[in-house]
């Protein structure tokens, strides 16, 4: 039992360790917005990239790191599709005062 929570302990530290490494690779790269039709406001992780869509008002978007860290804060327009380039890991993205989800990027 003892030797597992170490090793669950290990292997989490290990993860932490990689994402906060993740995100201190530079995130100047300019959004790409696109119109969509007017959807659900979500969030979904992609291959180097977060897509966040608004429904039918604006939304802010706050997005962290796995320890907690706010990395970066988005405005979309309602109608919209905002996606960001962000290194691979793991992110809470935070839907002003609606909803959190966890995101992986690849």
């Amino acid at each position: 039992m003892q030797v597992e929570m170490k090793r669950l302990l290990y292997i989490l530290t290990l993860c932490v360790a990689l994402a906060v490494g993740a995100v201190s690779a530079t995130m100047a790269a300019t959004p790409r917005i696109e119109q969509v039709s007017s959807e659900e406001t979500t969030v979904m992780g992609g291959k180097g990239t977060i897509a966040m869509v608004a429904g039918d008002n604006d939304v802010t978007f706050n997005i962290f790191s796995i320890t907690g860290q706010l990395i970066k804060t988005v405005r979309v327009n309602a109608g919209t599709k905002v996606t960001i380039d962000i290194p691979k890991g793991f992110y809470i993205v935070k839907c002003a005062g609606r909803w959190s989800r966890k995101v992986v990027v690849k």
